[in-house]
């Protein structure tokens, strides 16, 4: 049975070469003869992903571009049907004929009804005019009935008279009014006409916009990485049909210290220097510091536990040097990438801008 004393002595041993191990590997990976307005970290290269997606539920006709192409922004990449959208086009369109007539049809009852306001308006003039010569013979045979110079009944004749001329004065003035009511039916109908002809017009635009968005464009510039789906397929809206690299926003990401993130400022000079290309140095820019910790642990009491606090950088690298050597440009490849904290601290020898020509 080991004594208490050997256990404290193997545990002891053990903890030691763990120590030793996790200096040499500090060692290993810490940047060597690095000023110390410097730092760096190791990374990994990469780049916004973009999906090329369908607007509308529908199927994909063709595909034009493969795994690996470059396309440009606003480049059709991938066709979808439209045969139901081209159906639906025209019975709008119809709709849109039919509508204009209905205008025509409209306007034309409105001319109608005003034709049969002046006739009626001239009805009632004649009634009126009607209405006031009867009522002039009626005072005068009433005049001479009481003279006796004329008979009685010839002036109840002339006062039947008076009572139906102004009946019908009453009558023509309520057709001019059953006319002005029908004007104004036949005017709503023309605005009635007019709306049908916006919302036939608006159908009409809509489905021409989905048409053209059937057309798949890329949002950017950058390279097909896969397909996510295939010609004849069918997709819902929203479903995804390509996705892209966005070789216009590559960057490279990597962690910090807090001691050390707490001093890099944005838009400071980057270098990353990549493993499968270490003799070229890369300039970039810190476009990103995280506001929160990664790796932290439960509780933070002691300064080496402190040190165990890592922010995530990004280092975006200038899009005008990823165009001009975008057939180069790959993404996920490792590397490191070199902060400077101090701007007063020259750039090393082996940390020069060098990039492919």
């Amino acid at each position: 049975m080991t004594t208490p004393w050997k256990t404290w002595i193997i545990r002891g041993a053990i903890a030691a070469a763990v120590g030793v191990a996790a200096f040499i590997l500090w060692l290993a990976l810490k940047p060597s003869d690095l000023p110390d307005g410097i730092v760096g970290g190791n990374g990994r290269i990469e780049a916004i992903e973009i999906d090329v997606s369908a607007k509308t539920p529908g199927r994909i006709r063709d595909i034009v571009a493969d795994e690996g192409d470059f396309v440009k922004a606003g480049q059709i990449v991938a066709h979808m049907d439209t045969d139901v959208l081209n159906a639906q086009r025209s019975e709008a369109q119809a709709q849109l004929a039919q509508a204009i007539n209905a205008i025509l049809v409209a306007q034309s009852q409105v001319s109608q009804r005003q034709s049969e306001r002046a006739a009626a308006l001239a009805a009632v003039r004649q009634r009126e005019a009607e209405l006031n010569a009867a009522r002039k013979r009626f005072a005068r045979s009433e005049t001479l009935a009481r003279e006796g110079a004329t008979a009685a009944q010839e002036r109840d004749d002339d006062q039947a008279q008076v009572e139906g001329a102004t009946a019908a004065v009453e009558a023509a003035r309520a057709q001019m009014a059953s006319v002005d009511a029908a004007i104004g039916t036949a005017r709503s109908q023309v605005i009635g006409a007019r709306s049908n002809v916006d919302a036939a017009r608006a159908t009409i635009e809509r489905i021409e916009a989905d048409i053209r968005d059937s057309a798949l464009r890329a949002p950017a510039g950058g390279r097909v990485q896969y397909r996510v789906a295939q010609p004849g397929e069918v997709v819902a809206g929203g479903g995804r049909v390509l996705n892209l690299v966005n070789l216009g926003d590559v960057y490279m990401t990597f962690f910090l210290p807090e001691t050390v993130a707490g001093r890099v400022a944005l838009g400071s000079d980057v270098r990353i220097v990549l493993d499968a290309a270490p003799d070229f140095v890369i300039p970039a820019k810190v476009s990103f510091v995280a506001d929160v910790a990664q790796f932290t642990p439960k509780t933070v009491e002691t300064t080496s536990e402190r040190q165990k606090l890592m922010f995530r950088v990004k280092a975006r690298i200038d899009p005008a040097l990823l165009d001009r050597h975008i057939s180069q440009v790959k993404t996920g490849l490792p590397g490191m990438a070199y902060v400077r904290i101090d701007r007063s601290t020259q750039w090393p020898a082996k940390l020069t801008v060098n990039v492919p020509r």
